[in-house]
């Protein structure tokens, strides 16, 4: 059964794909059926240039463990910048 579970922000940043570089403005993150990935369902994060629609996304399918460990240590990282005094 497809979940439909979305959500879309804007984002500021770059990602990396074979093609080098890139500027990324767009990200959707989600949960529904696997594209790639072994297991059933999974996490979904798109990334991309709204200003080139035509672009390759950026896109990485995560297991629930995977994604609740990434999610953790993303906030880990996050809450040490902060108390850094860097912005």
């Amino acid at each position: 059964m497809c979940t439909n579970i979305a959500t879309k922000t804007k984002i500021t940043g770059s990602a990396k794909s074979g093609e080098g570089w890139s500027r990324i403005d767009e990200a959707t993150i989600g949960y529904d059926h696997a594209t790639h990935t072994w297991v059933e369902h999974t996490v979904r994060l798109d990334f991309w240039d709204s200003r080139r629609p035509d672009a390759d996304h950026i896109a990485v399918e995560l297991d629930l463990a995977s994604g609740r460990a990434l999610l953790q240590r993303l906030e880990e990282v996050l809450d040490a910048a902060e108390h850094s005094g860097q912005k």
